[in-house]
């Protein structure tokens, strides 16, 4: 069973929904970004993951967050399982948008791992945000994509399998970094 369980009631101590909020949701913007690869609809999706958090408040024990996070990726999954999700053809490639200072330098000097990270299917993408940087072990996320854990692997191996060969890695002088 996960850390976090839904009875009839509010766990004694459990930290209130704002204190919540306020403590953790800018740790889940950030998964949330880093599934969706735009700021606009990570704000949208934490929106409505903590919108559904907030009907079942009264029911949660335990850690939330683990419960909040499952919330989030669940709502993401249904998502990129629609048919349409907005997205247009263009015969002309839009400017790339300037960014002020967001996102996080871990990812590289220029962004580079958000872009091949976002070249990346949605699920492999998924798969790869909750193992490296949401730090999950392959069966919390299996748990959390409602995928069994070889379909983890698979899914993380063809992945890395991607970025290996990423142009937008590889080192100037020829070699990936």
């Amino acid at each position: 069973m996960s850390a976090m369980t839904i009875s009839g009631r509010a766990a004694v101590g459990s930290p209130g929904f704002e204190e919540f909020v306020a403590a953790r949701s800018h740790r889940l913007l950030r998964t949330a970004y880093l599934l969706t690869r735009d700021h606009g609809l990570a704000e949208d999706l934490l929106q409505t993951a903590l919108t559904k958090a907030y009907l079942a408040w009264s029911r949660v024990e335990g850690d939330p967050e683990p419960y909040v996070r499952r919330i989030l990726v669940t709502t993401y999954a249904s998502w990129w399982r629609r048919k349409w999700n907005g997205e247009q053809p263009t015969a002309e490639l839009p400017e790339r948008p300037a960014t002020h200072g967001q996102g996080d330098d871990r990812a590289g000097q220029s962004g580079d791992l958000w872009d091949a990270l976002g070249r990346l299917p949605r699920r492999q993408r998924a798969v790869v945000v909750l193992r490296y940087f949401e730090d999950l072990t392959e069966a919390q996320t299996a748990e959390l994509l409602a995928i069994s854990t070889g379909t983890v692997k698979s899914q993380t191996s063809k992945a890395l399998a991607k970025l290996r060969i990423d142009p937008s890695l590889a080192d100037p002088e020829g070699g990936h970094r």
